[in-house]
């Protein structure tokens, strides 16, 4: 019997040292050269401050900023530690109260804005940390950041084009808008 356990424990303590050590540190130092900033948390700064993440979304219901997508994470919006999706089906009457609360919102917002209301901006992700939205979610609320921030529409249409990612690999999915980047310069500018 001893002469099964030895092997058995020398395989267990160098599969654990390889893949338990070994092999997270290579990987890390791998990330940390080659891809730093993603490896960090894909961070943004403003004067030396960290002010989010390009990955995470964050909170915005002023009328001078743009809105993101909703957070269904648990505790607080936009919760990484909680991460997950509402799962609340079509046919769920607390999905229909979400979606008519934040329709309401917006349109207490921008009385005045009679176009269609994307749906990026009356439902969440499936992660509840969605940090993009849709062009069309984003020119649906240009108006409304014009007119509070004082500018002129066009600037902030320049804004937005400026701050559009196209397509990934220029085919798959549509092109979306940071929305703690972008407002981030409309702050830089005012």
């Amino acid at each position: 019997m001893m002469r099964q356990i030895k092997p058995a424990l020398t395989i267990l303590l160098t599969f654990t040292v390889v893949t338990g050590i070994f092999y997270p540190l290579l990987i890390t130092v791998l990330a940390q050269v080659i891809f730093p900033h993603q490896a960090n948390g894909s961070l943004i700064t403003q004067n030396g401050q960290v002010v989010g993440s390009e990955l995470i979304g964050q909170q915005f219901d002023q009328p001078q900023y743009f809105w993101g997508r909703l957070s269904a994470t648990g505790g607080a919006a936009y919760n990484a530690s909680a991460s997950g999706g509402s799962n609340l089906s079509a046919l769920n009457p607390a999905l229909q109260t979400e979606v008519e609360t934040r329709l309401a919102a917006l349109k207490a917002a921008d009385p005045g804005n009679t176009a269609p209301v994307p749906v990026d901006l009356v439902t969440s992700s499936g992660s509840g940390l969605d940090p993009n939205i849709s062009v069309a979610a984003v020119n649906y609320q240009a108006a409304r950041v014009a007119k509070a921030r004082g500018l002129s529409l066009d600037q902030v249409n320049t804004l937005i084009q400026q701050n559009t990612r196209g397509r990934i690999l220029g085919f798959l999915g549509e092109a979306t808008v940071n929305v703690l980047e972008l407002n981030l310069v409309l702050d830089k500018i005012q």
